[in-house]
């Protein structure tokens, strides 16, 4: 009885020390896409069409009556 409990806890830990996870190389290019990506938005949002809307929105609610 013991052998059998000590072969299935030695199955079991080898079958959760598999590696499922992200390779450095996945995080990588996980990390260039994000930073491309917060590039893009930031061009996006300090364009001068974008940017002058955002300053009429801050404006406008600034200057609200309370």
């Amino acid at each position: 009885m013991n052998g059998k409990i000590r072969e299935t806890a030695v199955r079991l830990r080898e079958r959760c020390r598999q590696d499922a996870g992200m390779v450095t190389s996945e995080y990588a290019m996980g990390i260039i896409a994000a930073v491309g990506f917060a590039l893009l938005l930031y061009e996006v949002v300090t364009s001068g069409q974008v940017r002058a809307e955002l300053q009429a929105i801050v404006k406008k609610a600034l200057s609200a009556r309370m």
